[in-house]
């Protein structure tokens, strides 16, 4: 009998530098608003850098939420598919003493652990200043990403439900 597939999402990033908690945030309210079906698993990553290889390797599809460093229009959000993360052309590394994300994808693969699919959406950051909380455009753009991520999680065949539902 087929196994229903394994899915991670992911949110990462720092709670102490405005924006670049954003992923974090959207998790939060994930957890406080919705309630997903068996096989889906949501994961504060925060700055855990390597210590998130085992929550990855235990994914077949996996379900990133992050800030990306381009040069676009604080709040846009910008959809990677699998072959663009397996590229390795995306900045979401906002410090040179973070272990990255796509480092630690790297390390996974290398392990021949990787999820069998991975995709981010992410958020151009406007304030990474020492501060709690989101600036408005990034506030703004949590509704959005959390559409998204659902229209994504429909594909294939997850649909959370929202308690008051």
């Amino acid at each position: 009998m087929n196994q229903p597939p394994k899915i991670g999402i992911l949110g990462v990033g720092n709670l102490l530098l405005g924006d670049e908690g954003f992923g974090v945030h959207v998790i939060n309210r994930l957890q406080e608003d919705y309630r997903f079906p068996a096989g889906v698993e949501l994961l504060d990553g925060g700055t855990a850098g390597i210590m998130l290889s085992p929550f990855i390797e235990d994914k077949d599809v996996l379900f990133v939420i992050d800030v990306v460093k381009l040069d676009a229009e604080p709040g846009s959000i910008h959809l990677f598919d699998h072959e663009d993360v397996c590229s390795g052309n995306i900045q979401t590394r906002m410090s040179p003493h973070q272990v990255g994300l796509l480092e630690i994808l790297d390390l996974c693969r290398l392990r021949e652990k990787a999820p069998q699919r991975i995709e981010m959406i992410t958020v151009v950051p406007a304030d990474l200043s020492t501060r709690i909380g989101l600036s408005k455009p990034l506030t703004r753009a949590v509704d959005t990403v959390i559409a998204l991520l659902f229209r994504k999680l429909e594909k294939v065949s997850i649909f959370p439900e929202s308690p008051a539902a």
